[in-house]
C-alpha cells in the first residue's frame, strides 16, 4: 500500500510540475499587470517602481527561477490584488468551493443510488422509464446552459431565488442545483446498469427464494457488490464538479476558487492563479487516492 501511494504521489508531482511550468509562462503572456494596478495617468517612475518591486523587470527565466526557489520553502508569493499571501486568498476560496462540492456530491450520491437501484429493481417499468428519460436529459445538459436557464426562470421571471451571494440557504439553491443535474444523470445510469447485473445474479435469486424482502435484497445484498463501478464514476464526477465550479461560480458570483481563478486571470494576479491551480490539483489527487483506497475496502480481492 505504501509503495502504491508513493507511486501515485510521484506521478501526481510530475504532472503538477508540468502544469505549473505551463501556467507560469502562459500567464506572463497575458500582459503587464502594471497597466491594471496603477492609474492611467501614473508617472513612468511610478510604473518602473511597481515593476521593480514585483520583479517584473527581470527576464522570464529569472522570474521563474525565483518562483521555484520560493516554492521550495512553501512560499507561493503575494497577491497583487489583495496584498497578502496568495495561499491565504486561495484557501479562503477553496473552502467555499469545498462546501459547494460536498453538498452537491452528497445529494448526487444519495439520490442517484436510491433512484438508480429502484429503477434497476423494476427494469422496463414506468419508474425505470421516467428515471432513465430524465437522467439522460440531465447527463447531456451543459452547466453554463443550465445556469442561464435557471437564472432566467427562477430568479428573473419567478423571482423565487437570488442570483448571487452566499448569505442564506436560498443563495445556494441555484448553484447546487446546476452542479447537481449532470453528475446525477451520469451516476444514476451507472448505478442502474450495475444493479441490473447484480440483481440478476445467482446469490440474489437464492436470497429471494429464501424469502428475503426486497429492501434488504437491494440495499444490503445488491448495493455493496454493485458499488465498485459507481465509485470510479463518483471520483470522476467529484473532480468534474471542482472543475465545473469555475463556470457555475462565475455565473452565480459564488466566492469559490473557480471564480477566484477567473478574476485572478483577468486581473493578472499571477501568484494567485498558480496557487489556485496547485491547491485544486492537490485536492483532485487526494480524492482519487481515497477512491482507490475505497476500492480495496469494498473488494478484499483488490490489493495494491
Amino acid at each position: 500500500m505504501k509503495k502504491f501511494i508513493g507511486q501515485r504521489a510521484v506521478a501526481s508531482a510530475i504532472s503538477l510540475v508540468g502544469l505549473v511550468i505551463m501556467v507560469f509562462f502562459l500567464s506572463r503572456l497575458t500582459g503587464d499587470p502594471t497597466d491594471l494596478y496603477l492609474p492611467v495617468d501614473a508617472s513612468l517612475q511610478a510604473r518602473e517602481q511597481f515593476r521593480e518591486l514585483n520583479g517584473l523587470n527581470d527576464p522570464m527565466m529569472v522570474q521563474f527561477g525565483r518562483y521555484v526557489a520560493d516554492l521550495a520553502v512553501l512560499d507561493l508569493g503575494m497577491s497583487l490584488r489583495q496584498a497578502r499571501p496568495a495561499i491565504d486568498v486561495v484557501l479562503e476560496g477553496f473552502a467555499w468551493t469545498l462546501r459547494l462540492a460536498c453538498v452537491t456530491m452528497l445529494l448526487v450520491t444519495f439520490f442517484a443510488i436510491v433512484i438508480g437501484s429502484l429503477a434497476a429493481f423494476r427494469v422496463g417499468g414506468i419508474f425505470d422509464r421516467i428515471a432513465t428519460f430524465f437522467s439522460l436529459i440531465g447527463a447531456s445538459a451543459p452547466d453554463f446552459w443550465l445556469a442561464i436557464v435557471a437564472i432566467v426562470v427562477f430568479a428573473v421571471n419567478l423571482r423565487w431565488l437570488p442570483t448571487s451571494g452566499t448569505g442564506t440557504i436560498w443563495h445556494w439553491v441555484l448553484p447546487v442545483s446546476v452542479l447537481f443535474i449532470r453528475p446525477f444523470g451520469l451516476i444514476l445510469q451507472v448505478v442502474r446498469g450495475s444493479m441490473i447485473g447484480v440483481l440478476s445474479s445467482a446469490y440474489v435469486k437464492t436470497a429471494r427464494a429464501k424469502g428475503v424482502r426486497n429492501r434488504p435484497i437491494i440495499f444490503v445484498h445488491g448495493l455493496r457488490n454493485g458499488m465498485l463501478p459507481v465509485i470510479t464514476v463518483l471520483g470522476d464526477q467529484a473532480a468534474g464538479i471542482l472543475n465545473g465550479a469555475v463556470i457555475v461560480e462565475t455565473i452565480f458570483g459564488f466566492p469559490g476558487i473557480g471564480k477566484l481563478m477567473i478574476d485572478s486571470i483577468l486581473q493578472r494576479d499571477f501568484n494567485v492563479v498558480l496557487a489556485a491551480i496547485m491547491v485544486s490539483a492537490l485536492a483532485i489527487f487526494l480524492m482519487n487516492l481515497l477512491i482507490d483506497l475505497a476500492y480495496a475496502l469494498l473488494d478484499p480481492r483488490i490489493r495494491y
